[in-house]
């Protein structure tokens, strides 16, 4: 089975019509499983409905959530693209190894490729959503490329790569909306010990996360750090404290 079939594709902040048009007819062209749009920024929908030939039904069950990690919540893996090199704390792939990667971790449930606004792509905290980055090389003069573009080249890697039957006994991954509660619980600990730089945690506890989540997590290996983390909070930070973040834990 393709790739594409346990793939969403999740366009984040869209703001142009064609493109997300454009994207929808790729979606039915290659067999895209999910298309969402997170935290969109479209004025009308004229445009998409225009573009999106023979793809209509795309965009009507196109789901709408205010936010990317509401987007990803639910998905083992996420790639993130971008046009720059150098990540802290997160190498980039190519996107033959961002495919083998998607098509690795979709044994163990849905994984999701995120494409960032058509002005500035995908900021760091964007990317820090995600367990993985991909670069789709250009020419260093010209280093970005159109949204629906960059999909394309994409979609149709998606759908080349076969997805292997999850063999015998296979553990379900932890869906990252686990992750993302485990991060919160974490960020809190880590601060009240002093661990974390107060002025700006979040690029270290990133790392750390990411650090985790390569290791394919399974639900009850998270579910266990989260309540070890949990615990230490009521030590450190007080019986009744909760990150404000964490909406799932």
């Amino acid at each position: 089975m393709a790739l594409t079939s346990h793939l969403r594709v999740v366009l984040h902040q869209t703001q142009g019509p064609d493109n997300l048009g454009a994207v929808a007819r790729l979606a039915a062209n290659f067999g895209v499983a999910e298309l969402v749009l997170s935290d969109p920024q479209l004025q009308e929908m004229d445009g998409a409905r225009r573009m999106a030939v023979h793809a209509g039904h795309i965009l009507e069950a196109a789901r709408i959530v205010p936010t990317l990690p509401e987007a990803l919540e639910d998905v083992v893996l996420a790639v993130g693209t971008t046009s720059r090199q150098n990540l802290r704390g997160m190498p980039t792939l190519s996107p033959e190894e961002a495919v083998a990667l998607m098509a690795k971790h979709s044994q163990r449930g849905k994984v999701a490729l995120v494409l960032g606004g058509e002005k500035r792509g995908m900021s760091d905290e964007d990317l820090s959503h995600c367990q993985q980055a991909l670069v789709i090389p250009t020419r260093p003069e010209q280093p970005s490329m159109n949204l629906a573009q960059a999909a394309a080249v994409l979609m149709y890697l998606c759908a080349r790569a076969q997805v292997e039957a999850p063999p015998p006994g296979a553990v379900d991954g932890a869906p990252l909306r686990l992750v993302q509660s485990l991060q919160a619980w974490m960020r809190q600990v880590l601060l009240g010990v002093g661990f974390l730089n107060t002025q700006g945690p979040d690029a270290l506890l990133s790392e750390m996360i990411h650090s985790l989540t390569r290791s394919a997590l399974t639900r009850r290996e998270v579910e266990l750090w989260l309540s070890a983390f949990k615990a230490l909070s009521r030590h450190v930070v007080g019986p009744t404290a909760r990150p404000d973040s964490d909406k799932k834990g």
